[in-house]
């Protein structure tokens, strides 16, 4: 009886282990309407084509990746998160831009004992005291790339900045990530709807200041059309513009164009970078979509290698929790950006650059990398967060 139990045993242990490999689940959830949707975009862009490139698997597994659109919406998030979670038990989690939306899903998400894998929204809440186990950013967290801007602008000497951003939990840790290394006058922080495209009265205030400098966090739409009525109204004429990469990226400058170059911005990666891999994914993504990668690109193409590795790294074996864990902070992939670590936060531990808008050797106006301006840069909140 019992060598029958144990052949029995060991016989649903197998059919487990089989049914647990059979297919890798990706619930990929993000804007792709409305004024953010460029950024979304250029995420599943990304990862679209890292999944071409493994092939349409994940680990050696075939992949199936399930595509929503939030309609940057945190009520439409939540549902689509309950779909994905509850009826189609996906295995891994990316895609949102917003910050406020990755608050809202997040906890149903850490509940379901899913791991998250933000390629984009990465809020300070998540970063320090309500950091979980579940939660990896592969991109940055949301202070960093302000952080780097406020030291370049200080670093310059300039006197009066104001500040434009939205009115959200990511344009609120843009200003306290800016304000962290500007140590100058802030004549004024302006904080907008989310979402809006008209400024002229915020360009009547600003005109009325007359700062030496602006530094703006308007994402997507929002600071193409700003960017736009900015110089429109003749005020880049007397004050430098400065931006985190967000607002100062490829999807922006090509809908820009010629009025961005001078403009000054921060990233993690860029497009000119000379290591092998992000040569192959500009490459790549150039023939596949006829444009440029955004830094959003290249977040969704990371995130997608990321899963890749992990999965490969415990065989499969998705529902060990513990060991997909230690597999996704081992980071065993290759980032388009280079090096970098993860921190005990599963915050990115990594390099932050300046680049300038400007005419590259074939006349396009894009972004050139000037140099760094911080080295193994790691977010603020860390020893807030006491991981479970």
């Amino acid at each position: 009886m019992s060598l029958r139990l144990t052949a029995l045993a060991a016989a649903l242990m197998l059919a487990g282990s089989v049914h647990a490999a059979d297919k890798i689940k990706v619930g990929f959830v993000s804007t792709l309407s409305g004024p953010g949707a460029g950024l979304g975009v250029d995420i599943r862009d990304g990862f679209n084509l890292a999944m071409k490139r493994l092939n349409g698997k994940l680990g050696d597994l075939p992949a199936e990746v399930l595509i929503a659109d939030d309609q940057q919406s945190p009520d439409v998030a939540k549902q689509v998160v309950d779909k994905f979670l509850k009826k189609d038990k996906v295995d891994l989690m990316t895609g949102i831009v917003f910050s406020n939306l990755m608050l809202a899903v997040g906890p149903t998400v850490f509940e379901n004992k899913t791991f998250y894998i933000s390629a984009n929204a990465g809020p300070s809440q998540y970063a320090g005291e309500q950091c979980s186990p579940f939660f990896f950013n592969v991109a940055w967290q949301n202070d960093n790339l302000h952080e780097a801007v406020g030291k370049y602008v200080q670093d310059k000497g300039f006197k009066n900045v104001v500040i434009v951003t939205p009115n959200y939990p990511g344009g609120k840790d843009a200003v306290s990530g800016f304000k962290r290394y500007y140590k100058g006058k802030v004549a004024e922080e302006v904080y907008t709807k989310l979402g809006q495209l008209d400024y002229a009265a915020e360009l009547a205030q600003i005109r009325s200041i007359k700062p030496d400098a602006l530094f703006f966090f308007l994402p997507g739409g929002m600071g193409i059309n700003f960017v736009k009525q900015f110089v429109s109204a003749g005020l880049s004429r007397d004050t430098q513009i400065c931006a985190p990469g967000f607002s100062a990226d490829e999807d922006v400058i090509k809908a820009v164009g010629a009025p961005m170059m001078g403009m000054f911005n921060s990233s993690h990666w860029a497009h000119d970078m000379e290591n092998a891999e992000n040569k192959r994914f500009v490459a790549d993504f150039e023939k596949e979509y006829k444009r440029l990668p955004s830094l959003y690109a290249s977040q969704g193409y990371d995130a997608a290698l990321m899963m890749d590795a992990a999965v490969r790294d415990v065989k499969g074996r998705v529902e060990d929790k513990a060991a997909l864990q230690k597999a996704l902070e081992a980071k065993r992939f290759k980032s388009v950006r280079g090096d970098f670590k993860f921190n005990s936060n599963h915050y990115p531990v990594q390099n932050y650059y300046l680049r300038a808008i400007g005419k590259d050797a074939q006349g396009r106006v894009t972004n050139k990398t000037m140099g760094t301006i911080f080295t193994n840069h790691a977010d603020a909140y860390v020893s807030q967060c006491k991981m479970k």
